[in-house]
């Protein structure tokens, strides 16, 4: 029997869980934990019910670094990145009418994976990729035509990987690797 005094456990959500489950793909990107070790704590993460369970199953990962987030947002007109900046860990775009052109052959890229996260409604995107780098794009939805995109093996290993989700209204997303 359990007395009033004492709080019951803390249910987790599937925003709980999905988020736990990114923790853990990050992780094991950047060489924090092993595929096998990975692997327990996915299943840890996919059977808990609460909060305490999730915690046990990220355990000694490394905290998440909140100041590597930026987003960049307009309205309407055009968004353009390019030369030599700084790419967060997280950027999250928003424009609601108009363009976005991301160059990142030029940028400044200092995490081994990096998420962009578009919310477009009406417009084209352009992003320009390093030539080594891995672009993952299958969590970007699109709700007018297809993103273009043509993968290539990278001239060298341990380029940074690209990852893009979001969606997009009305326009098309191309994606192309820096020549240089």
């Amino acid at each position: 029997m359990t007395s009033l005094s004492e709080d019951p456990p803390s249910l987790i959500s599937e925003d709980d869980r999905e988020t736990a489950v990114q923790r853990l793909r990050e992780a094991y990107a950047e060489g924090h934990i092993s595929h096998e070790e990975m692997d327990g704590r996915l299943d840890q993460v996919l059977t808990a019910k609460t909060r305490s369970e999730l915690k046990s199953a990220l355990g000694s990962l490394p905290e998440e670094d909140a100041g590597t987030t930026s987003t960049i947002a307009a309205a309407g007109g055009r968004i353009r990145r390019r030369g030599a900046w700084r790419v967060p860990r997280i950027l999250k775009v928003e424009s609601a009418y108009g363009s976005v052109h991301l160059d990142l052959s030029r940028a400044v890229i200092e995490h081994p994976v990096v998420d962009i996260e578009l919310q477009l409604g009406t417009g084209s995107g352009k992003i320009t990729v390093p030539r080594d780098a891995i672009v993952d794009a299958e969590a970007l939805h699109t709700g007018w035509k297809d993103t273009l995109y043509k993968a290539r093996q990278p001239s060298r290993p341990g380029g940074p990987r690209i990852r893009i989700s979001g969606t997009m209204g009305f326009g098309r997303l191309k994606i192309r690797h820096a020549r240089r």
